[in-house]
């Protein structure tokens, strides 16, 4: 049950008051008392088995019967069910299900936890929460006290100071118990850094990553990383769409309209997945802590973020830097990198900030054409096509008229001889003129097949190395810290010398046949397809004014169809076979189109 549900319950739900066993009543308590019990469970790790919601839930269960304490059934249970979150870094009145009780105090009697680090683990946090219980006159009970002993705080009588101070003193003990357990974390968390495939577990795995127990061969001891089907699938899509020209924010855009959780609301629904099975959905929306009432979208930062962390690689990353062995290679997470060496730089490549000198080698014509946003709204054939002989610029197609136009009035520019051109003709004549050029020819798939080149890691593990030596006299004092020090520089350096042996491979196109044409394809896109083909062919149709008997047919004298791109020598090969073909039906007397003299046979 979320928590504002039992919240609202609690409200509205009468004070019991059965009779019972009082034996075992709580001190100044009636017999016929029964006492209004919120069961508290937290959960800094969901995957944590020695303290599972379970245990802490029936060892709270036989407190509250030996003490008369009740916790309500069904739609009135109370019960504060807080998880993954830490008592280390989040108070009390900072928990999600447990803030919201602690804000509604004349709807419970008594708090029930497990142990004293179920509810607090710093003095100041107890302080706090036993104040709040005195001026709320409550009582604070601990299943299993020091010892395995129940703990019992009955603040119900403002005058008696003995229940404070108790807790202080407990919550002194728990506070540095709470330091012990971190110190003792983080030297086993830096231990296993330098352990080949052992992830720490406890947080959240770099996407794209999911824990798995250790295999067998490996020792079978911790846990390592492998790749998670769904989230390397989503990185496989984000790639080709960088590939295919695509920002980072138009992929964003389309992830999110699209629904595909960002990395940390699929962490989330992973963790649950994994703990709950079947339950997982509902485990998310009770079980998680969440202040924000709407998911986490992808943003552009988010994908850039992503797609330069050398986890990618299969590195253990520390602080931003990677953690190296003696030799100075980078320490493994997972036996399957999601991607190599030379598809990461390509993927960075793609990312890195184009410069000026390579804008400036593209034709500004082109140039403005790649960059202009697709019409989707728009069915008209020749959008980005078709264009006015008169300024160059685009014509537009005009639904009232069922025509292309000159746009430059509208766009405010200057056109000494605008045109206009009835849609039908133009879109069939493209469409026979697509279609004898290009439309035999085999239609390819481009793979580019990345090539390799040393020298990013190289420039990487440079700058680790200049940063590293910058650190040297902080060490002169001990001979123990500079004897680590040179450890790492060393490492650093033989990394370094076999960067510089590696070659560097170039990368190459591969051109994989699919079996079609492109008038198998045209015949089966739509007039949006057709339009993107056009384009993507490099297709353009220049349109100069007709005369003024030109409004019953097209007149051809007035259209210039050309093709310019990879397609383009295709294009010259057909139109030279189609004139050999127009060639040969002729006589042999017969003249040349377009020539005076007549040929003779050569000798």
């Amino acid at each position: 049950m979320a928590a504002s549900s039992q919240v609202k319950d609690a409200r509205q739900a009468p004070l019991p008051t059965e009779s019972m066993d009082t034996n075992h009543a709580l001190p100044g308590i009636l017999a016929t008392e029964t006492l209004r019990g919120v069961r508290c469970i937290r959960l800094s790790v969901l995957t944590d088995e020695t303290t599972s919601p379970e245990r802490q839930r029936e060892a709270a269960d036989l407190a509250a019967a030996s003490l008369g304490i009740l916790f309500g059934e069904g739609d009135d249970l109370r019960e504060a069910v807080d998880l993954d979150v830490s008592a280390s870094k989040t108070s009390p009145f900072d928990r999600p299900q447990l803030g919201m009780w602690l804000s509604l105090p004349d709807t419970f009697d008594a708090l029930v936890f497990w142990r004293f680090d179920r509810a607090i683990r710093s003095m100041a946090d107890m302080h706090e929460l036993a104040k709040w219980a005195r001026a709320h006159r409550k009582i604070l009970v601990f299943a299993e006290g020091v010892g395995g002993g129940r703990l019992v705080f009955d603040f119900r009588n403002p005058m008696d100071p003995m229940a404070e101070l108790q807790m202080v003193m407990l919550a002194f003990a728990a506070q540095v118990e709470a330091q012990n357990i971190k110190e003792r974390v983080t030297g086993a968390q830096a231990a296993m850094r330098t352990m080949a495939l052992r992830w720490r577990g406890g947080g959240q795995a770099p996407y794209g990553y999911m824990p798995a127990p250790m295999p067998a061969k490996h020792g079978g001891s911790g846990w390592t990383l492998v790749p998670d089907p769904e989230a390397v699938k989503v990185i496989k899509r984000i790639i080709a769409m960088l590939l295919e020209g695509k920002s980072p924010k138009v992929i964003a855009q389309t992830l999110n309209t699209e629904g595909v959780l960002s990395p940390n609301e699929h962490w989330a629904a992973l963790k649950a997945r994994l703990k709950h099975g079947d339950d997982a959905d509902q485990a998310v929306t009770t079980g998680r802590r969440r202040k924000k009432t709407t998911p986490a979208q992808w943003r552009s930062q988010t994908i850039i973020r992503m797609l330069r962390r050398e986890t990618l690689l299969g590195w253990k990353m520390h602080k931003g830097k990677p953690v190296r062995d003696n030799q100075g290679n980078p320490i493994m997470i997972t036996e399957t990198p999601i991607l190599e060496r030379k598809e990461f730089d390509q993927v960075g490549a793609l990312l890195a900030p184009k410069n000026s000198d390579q804008d400036t080698e593209q034709p500004s014509e082109r140039k403005s054409e790649r960059r202009a946003p697709e019409r989707k709204d728009s069915a008209s054939l020749l959008l980005r096509v078709i264009h006015c002989s008169g300024c160059g610029g685009r014509m537009y197609y005009k639904r009232n008229r069922d025509s292309y136009v000159c746009a430059s009035s509208s766009q405010g520019t200057t056109c000494s001889a605008p045109v206009s051109i009835r849609a039908p003709w133009v879109d069939e004549y493209v469409s026979t003129e697509f279609l004898r050029l290009v439309g035999p020819v085999p239609f390819t798939r481009t793979r580019e097949i990345p090539g390799y080149d040393p020298q990013p890691e190289l420039n990487a593990t440079l700058a680790e190395y200049e940063a590293h030596i910058k650190t040297k006299g902080d060490h002169k004092d001990s001979k123990a810290l500079m004897a680590v020090w040179d450890k790492q520089a060393a490492g650093l350096r033989a990394r370094i010398r076999e960067l510089e042996s590696r070659e560097k491979t170039e990368p190459r196109r591969e051109i994989i046949p699919t079996g079609r044409t492109y008038a198998d394809d045209w015949h089966d896109a739509d007039a949006i397809g057709k339009r993107a083909m056009l384009v993507e062919a490099g297709a353009r149709l220049t349109v100069c004014r007709g005369s003024r008997a030109g409004w019953r047919r097209l007149d051809t004298r007035r259209v210039n169809f050309t093709i310019k791109g990879d397609l383009d020598p295709v294009v010259e090969e057909a139109t030279a076979n189609a004139d050999g073909v127009q060639r040969e039906d002729q006589p042999e007397h017969a003249p040349t189109p377009g020539t005076r003299a007549r040929l003779t046979q050569a000798a």
